[in-house]
Parts: C-alpha cells; sequence; structure tokens
C-alpha cells in the first residue's frame, strides 16, 4: 500500500492586501481623531486660564477682605506693576508660583484691575483675542 503525501502548502500569516488594508483603516482612524484631539487640548488649556483667573478674582476679594477696602487699596496702589500685585494675591491661591506669568497656561494672558477702589474681574486674553467669562 502506497502512502500518500500531502501535497498541500499550507502558509499561516497575511497576505499583502490585508496588512494594506489593515494599514488604510488605522491611517484612516488616525486622519480623522488628530483634529479632535487637537481641539480638546485647546479647549483645556482655555478652560484651565478661565480657572486661574476666576481663582485670581476670588483671591482679590479674599485680599481685599482680609486687609480692608482702604488699606488694600492703598496697598495694591503702591505697586506699580502686575507681577507687584500678583505677589499680594499670591499668598490667596493654593499652589501659587511665584510668577504670575508661570500661573498662565501658555498663550494667555490676564490684566489685574490697576485700581481696586471699585472690585472688577481680570482680564484674560487667549491666543484669538479677549476670552469673556
Amino acid at each position: 500500500m502506497k502512502n500518500k503525501i500531502n501535497t498541500c502548502n499550507r502558509y499561516y500569516g497575511f497576505s499583502l492586501v490585508e496588512v494594506l488594508a489593515a494599514v488604510a483603516i488605522i491611517g484612516i482612524i488616525t486622519f480623522l481623531a488628530i483634529p479632535n484631539i487637537v481641539a480638546v487640548k485647546q479647549d483645556s488649556e482655555t478652560n484651565m486660564a478661565i480657572s486661574r483667573a476666576e481663582a485670581l478674582n476670588i483671591a482679590l476679594v479674599s485680599y481685599v477682605q482680609a486687609n480692608g477696602h482702604e488699606n488694600a487699596n492703598e496697598y495694591w496702589n503702591r505697586q506699580s506693576n502686575a507681577q507687584g500685585r500678583y505677589s499680594l494675591l499670591s499668598s490667596y491661591l493654593a499652589f501659587a508660583p511665584s510668577n504670575l506669568f508661570e500661573y498662565m497656561p501658555s498663550g494667555y494672558q490676564i490684566s489685574l484691575p490697576t485700581d481696586i477702589g471699585k472690585i472688577s474681574k481680570v482680564q484674560l486674553r487667549g491666543p484669538y483675542g479677549e476670552i469673556y467669562y
């Protein structure tokens, strides 16, 4: 009796077409996802800047309450720049860096009020203009 030898060659793996299709699908998904990732990053930086501006507003009110309106206004007016005014508020902020420009995310700027006789919100500017919050 003769033994029959199976001559079918079986290859295990993926064909070139299957690999190219998988790479194309991954590329399309990546192409669709990248704009959303960038938008989420920009939105989170804007939200962080607004949150920190609100924290400065609360710190300003706390500073006025702690020192009395007249004394706080006098101390505030002695400071000639935003960094000096920020140093007055930094003790009322949790985990605040010593420099005002390190406090805000990159591309965002705040303007502290020059006079606190009438308390007003800090102004916030972002990469695309003023942000109203």
